[in-house]
């Protein structure tokens, strides 16, 4: 039996029990096992990785482990890059795109709600999911830890909030997507496109008494659904102020009045 030590940093140590968080441990294991599969054994999701550090020198995920060797594992650096370094990491996206499966609904229309494409696999199978995501480069989001340690998985993040609200916050945190909120641009139930609407092209689209307190409009150019500034519309915007006030001073919300 052979023995590595290895050490998770930040939200990494979420998947690790109590008495291995935030310090280095012994490792057993037999043969020579990736450092993929080393790190997955101990409970943490390779999407979730983004360095590994073997006795100081970066290596990938096919890297094999071996006896005496000192690990050092890190999560994803969104605002550090790191490029230089990282073997581990595909090419960064250029744009930043969610799927999420089909337990986080809420959050995804929240996502939307925020500016961010954010598409939603409600009745996807872990292998669709999986496969999607790679295929169309967007980040799985899910709170199966499972879905995120299929080989295909490249990009992911397991939600700990289980509330929708904190969800939203914990992502944008996550990513540091603060100066990326654009809100009021995404159809909450299609994900498409919205764009501005005459009052006279969808009056007969609205009830009457929102004819009556509404000019300004806007249209889902996918499934040409009609939003207006409701109630819920300023319920939207108190989340939205919330989760922008946790974020860099610098950070503005565009908003639509």
């Amino acid at each position: 039996m052979h023995r590595a030590q290895f050490r998770f940093y930040a939200e990494l140590n979420d998947f690790l029990p109590k008495a291995r968080r935030s310090v280095a441990f012994e490792h057993a294991f037999s043969g020579g096992p990736s450092v993929k599969d080393a790190i997955e054994s101990l409970g943490v999701p390779h999407a979730e990785v983004d360095l590994i550090l073997a006795d100081g020198e970066s290596v990938g995920f096919g890297w094999r482990v071996r006896d005496g060797a000192r690990v050092s594992v890190y999560p994803v650096f969104e605002s550090i890059d790191i490029a230089p370094l990282s073997r581990v990491r595909p090419a960064p996206l250029r744009e930043i795109r969610f799927l999420l499966d089909g337990h986080l609904g809420r959050l995804a229309r929240f996502l939307r709600m925020v500016g961010f494409d954010a598409d939603y696999g409600r009745d996807a199978s872990d292998e669709e999911l999986a496969r999607a995501a790679a295929e169309q480069g967007r980040v799985l989001l899910t709170r199966d830890r499972g879905l995120l340690k299929r080989r295909m998985v490249e990009r992911g993040y397991c939600v700990r909030e289980s509330i929708a609200e904190r969800q939203l916050g914990e992502v944008v945190r996550r990513f540091d997507l603060y100066r990326l909120i654009a809100p009021f641009r995404r159809c909450l139930c299609c994900n498409g496109p919205l764009e501005a609407a005459l009052r006279e092209e969808v009056v007969h689209q609205v009830p009457p008494r929102v004819r009556e307190r509404h000019e300004a409009y806007r249209r889902c150019g996918a499934c040409g659904r009609i939003y207006w500034a409701g109630s819920h519309h300023r319920r939207m915007v108190r989340l939205i102020d919330e989760v922008l006030a946790n974020g860099p001073t610098s950070a503005r919300s565009d908003r639509v009045s």
